[in-house]
């Protein structure tokens, strides 16, 4: 049974709706509009969509805990957002101590999801993309691929509107260099 064919139930059905069934509501409604969309911004950082999906399920789960704690409800999505760079950092920080510690070998049978994200790789820009720093690399990830606005890229990775700028700035230039040698 899928958790959003749990959470959904009839008010009529509930009697008296506890307190806690507008949070469920919130969080499954943000579930089912940007599950996709962040599972994707999560892809594009962790270069993997078995682990992009464990980032967004935990960000959601987090999320989830502590929606009391919000102070604006308004603000979920960013929060969400945000939750998914810094985890997306803290999975790039872990392999980099695993594959110190004890380099392993890809798997050898990708998944479905494995080769659609195969496919979107292919091209030139993903390829150029990844030769980026990484503070780069989310910067013009979070602009263009999640058109978000500079303050909004400012608060997902924690760092000023000037840097935002900087970091983007920065990508671009780099982006133009490598695409016009591949050309």
């Amino acid at each position: 049974m899928h958790v959003i064919e749990t959470l959904v139930v009839s008010e009529a059905a509930l009697g008296s709706v506890p307190a806690r069934w507008d949070e469920e509501r919130a969080v499954t409604s943000l579930y089912g509009e940007h599950y996709g969309t962040l599972v994707r911004l999560a892809a594009l950082l962790v270069r993997d969509v078995a682990t992009a999906e464990e980032v967004v399920q935990d960000s959601f789960v987090a999320m989830h805990t502590s929606w009391r704690k919000l102070r604006d409800t308004e603000k979920a999505l960013s929060y969400l957002r945000q939750s998914v760079v810094n985890r997306s950092r803290s999975v790039l920080r872990h392999r980099v101590v695993v594959d110190r510690n004890a380099p392993m070998p890809p798997p050898l049978v990708p998944s479905a999801e494995q080769g659609a994200i195969t496919e979107l790789e292919r091209s030139a820009v993903v390829c150029a993309l990844r030769r980026l720093p990484p503070r780069q690399r989310e910067a013009l990830v979070l602009r263009y691929y999640g058109d978000l606005s500079e303050a909004q890229i400012a608060c997902a990775m924690g760092i000023s509107r000037g840097a935002v700028k900087s970091h983007t700035a920065r990508g671009m230039s780099s982006l133009r260099t490598v695409l016009r040698v591949e050309f």
